[in-house]
């Protein structure tokens, strides 16, 4: 299968395939055609006399510097190298071949007018896995994600560092080896290449492929949850969501409750003589389902911006180019920090939901959910841990939009600072990863106790998964081994499947809606 950049419409589905090399994106002829006619309009532009932005001025403070034509390249070039002043740790390879991704797909539309020559060597990179050493400091959010772009394509010009071969090399010296020369930039393209929100993009799709596996992690341990403590099936009755009928929290809420159907555990003690959850469990679907209505928004978002042209200036003719503001982060900016503080309320509840595992005020759950606590310690400290996660979240909510210091000598004077926000955010949900596997740890543990009653058939059977890897604890031992096998549980998605196994489908009306495709 092929994906035709500047053509087909993306989606982070599609852009985890590319990266798995389940699809191969391409070029085709149309889109050759569109990128060629656009630099040609360029270069009809940079030889004239009309001025016109980054293509015969220079940038920034200086757009009403002239830049004579046989100065054009080295412009081009320069700009690369004085852009280039990321600091920090790399992002990760998939981080950078996710930007190279976007960049192409966006440069592809024929709107922009960057050389063919330029974007098929960037594909080159894409398909090999031979990425830039992108530091994950520097960028504002606004002028385009200027300095991690700049980075990301420092190896065109035979500058930079690639990651080959299982270590960061010398750009130089990895292109040598496939006998590849520097690309020789021509007008428009340093300039197009840097400008735009691929930083920031590539932060956001994988925050919604991670949150959305969160989100679905969180109902099923939720649902586990709820058996281990003899909770009730009626809050998730449908009926009570429909007269609020939040898409997020109808979805939860019809997937609980059938995660829950035909339960033997929730049977037996159906007319006991509790009224009501604590609000951890009663309120999964209000919690968990204003999370799913944010990781919404932020799908909906993102899929808007990953199709987008978000360069300067936007090339519609040599006699029409708008120099505009596509590349300020803001559109995104905004909701990653909501979904930000969605991903850090999963974890909030979460932690609650493992507390309340601990108390032993449940019948048949022992304190610290072990028979014989004392001597030993029991689930306790795990807690400790998960609080700890939780804390480090809400530090983390801080919305990086609020915030705006202005540069370029006041040339950019609102900037959006998304991509600190796409950083947090991403941080946020790998401390999310570990919340729940302890909850996971903890729901495994206390449903244990409920035998000879069994649940469902899929609980049983997510139950048996997770067993399978990690055994009952009888006394304590190294828990934070078992934190790391949840942890792979989570991560690698085994229980998933189970959600959708033949003459076990749970699915809801709004399964479609709140999928990744």
């Amino acid at each position: 299968m092929s994906f035709r950049y500047g053509i087909d419409s993306l989606t982070v589905g599609i852009i985890q395939q590319i990266l798995s090399g389940d699809i191969k994106g391409i070029l085709d002829e149309e889109a050759r055609h569109k990128i060629s006619a656009s630099a040609t309009e360029v270069d009809v532009m940079a030889a004239g006399d009309k001025s016109v932005y980054g293509i015969n001025t220079g940038f920034g403070p200086l757009c009403n510097t002239r830049i004579s034509p046989e100065n054009t390249v080295l412009l081009q070039r320069k700009i690369l190298l004085s852009h280039s002043v990321g600091v920090g740790n790399p992002i990760s390879t998939d981080l950078a071949r996710i930007m190279m991704i976007l960049k192409v797909h966006a440069l592809a539309q024929g709107y922009s007018g960057v050389s063919l020559n330029v974007i098929e060597r960037i594909v080159w990179h894409i398909q090999t896995g031979i990425v830039s050493y992108v530091p994950e400091q520097g960028s504002v959010g606004a002028s385009g994600d200027l300095a991690p772009l700049s980075h990301l394509f420092l190896p065109l010009l035979g500058e930079g560092k690639l990651w080959y071969e299982d270590q960061w090399q010398a750009s130089a010296k990895v292109l040598q080896k496939f006998d590849l020369a520097p690309v020789t930039l021509a007008a428009k393209d340093g300039l197009g290449l840097i400008n735009g929100t691929q930083f920031i993009a590539a932060h956001a799709v994988q925050l919604v492929a991670k949150l959305h596996n969160c989100l679905n992690h969180a109902d099923i341990i939720g649902a586990m949850m709820i058996e281990g403590l003899q909770g009730s099936q009626m809050p998730f009755y449908q009926g009570l969501h429909q007269l609020r009928p939040y898409k997020g929290n109808l979805h939860v809420a019809h997937r609980i409750y059938h995660l829950l159907g035909g339960s033997e555990i929730m049977e037996a003690h159906k007319d006991c003589d509790k009224v009501q959850d604590p609000y951890s469990l009663r309120c999964i679907p209000q919690v968990h389902g204003a999370s799913r209505n944010a990781w919404l928004h932020l799908k909906e978002s993102t899929e808007i911006e990953i199709n987008a042209v978000t360069d300067n200036p936007i090339v519609f003719s040599r006699d029409l180019t708008v120099s505009g503001g596509n590349f300020h982060g803001q559109p995104l900016a905004l909701p990653i920090d909501y979904a930000c503080l969605a991903a850090s309320e999963i974890g909030n509840i979460s932690d609650r939901r493992t507390y309340l595992s601990l108390e032993g005020k449940y019948e048949g759950t022992p304190r610290l959910l072990l028979e014989k606590a004392g001597l030993d310690s029991g689930f306790m400290i795990l807690q400790y841990t998960s609080a700890a996660l939780a804390s480090e979240n809400k530090g983390l909510c801080m919305p990086a939009s609020a915030d705006s210091i202005p540069t370029s000598m006041g040339q950019e004077d609102h900037v959006s600072m998304g991509s600190i926000g796409g950083r947090k955010a991403l941080k946020v949900v790998e401390n999310l990863e570990k919340i729940l596997a302890i909850e996971l740890l903890c729901a495994a543990q206390a449903f244990d106790f409920r035998a000879p009653l069994k649940s469902s058939p899929i609980i049983e059977a997510m139950h048996a998964q997770v067993r399978k890897s990690i055994a009952h604890a009888a006394e304590d031992r190294i828990f934070g081994d078992d934190i790391e096998k949840a942890l792979n549980i989570i991560q690698t998605q085994e229980l998933i499947p189970y959600l959708h196994a033949e003459n076990q489908s749970i699915s809801s009306p709004y399964d479609e809606l709140f999928e990744i495709y």
